[in-house]
C-alpha cells in the first residue's frame, strides 16, 4: 500500500499496518527513511508559524527575518532532531526491555517513528492553527490533542513491537 494510505489506515488499525511496516526483516535504511519522512513534515508545519512571527517581528531591531527562522528550523528539525529520537528510541527499548518485553531495538525504532510520521498530519493542522490564530486556548487545546493521540499510539504500536 502507499505511505498515505498506511499513515491513514493507521488510525483505525495500527496493529496491522505496523506489523505490514515493519516487515520480515529489519531494514534500517526504511526506518531512517520514515523518521527523515516526519521531521520534514513537522518542519513544513512549522512553516506558517514562522511567517506569522516574522511578519509580527518586521521592522524590530535584532528580529530574524524568516529566511533566517526557516533555516534554523530546517537545521533543528530535519538535522538535529533524527538523532535525539535515534536516543528516544534507544531509551524507550530500554523501558521495554526492563518490563519484560521481548522486541528487538529495531522494532521500538519502527514503533516510534511510525507513531511520528503517523502524527504527522495531526501536526500538520496545528501548524496551519499556529500560523492563523498564533498562540491561545485554541492552539493549547489542540497541541494537547495532538500530543495525547501521538502518545496512545505509540503505546499501541510499542505493545505490538515487545508483547504482541
Amino acid at each position: 500500500m502507499s505511505l498515505t494510505i498506511d499513515m491513514l489506515q493507521t488510525w483505525r488499525h495500527p496493529r496491522q499496518v505496523f506489523r505490514r511496516r515493519l516487515g520480515d526483516a529489519p531494514r534500517e535504511d526504511r526506518a531512517l527513511a520514515i523518521l527523515i519522512g516526519a521531521c520534514f513534515l513537522f518542519y513544513v508545519a512549522r512553516w506558517p508559524a514562522l511567517a506569522r512571527q516574522a511578519h509580527l517581528t518586521e521592522g524590530q531591531p535584532d528580529a530574524p527575518g524568516l529566511q533566517a527562522l526557516m533555516g534554523i528550523t530546517l537545521f533543528a528539525l530535519v538535522f538535529a532532531a533524527p538523532v535525539l529520537f535515534y536516543a528516544l528510541a534507544g531509551g524507550l527499548h530500554l523501558v521495554a526491555r526492563g518490563l519484560g518485553g521481548d522486541g528487538t531495538a529495531y522494532a521500538t525504532r519502527m514503533a516510534l517513528f511510525w507513531a511520528l510520521l503517523a502524527a504527522a498530519p495531526l501536526v500538520l493542522f496545528q501548524g496551519l492553527l499556529a500560523g492563523l490564530v498564533g498562540a491561545g486556548a485554541g492552539l493549547t487545546a489542540v497541541g494537547i490533542i495532538v500530543a495525547l493521540a501521538f502518545v496512545a499510539l505509540l503505546a499501541i504500536l510499542l505493545n505490538e513491537a515487545h508483547w504482541r
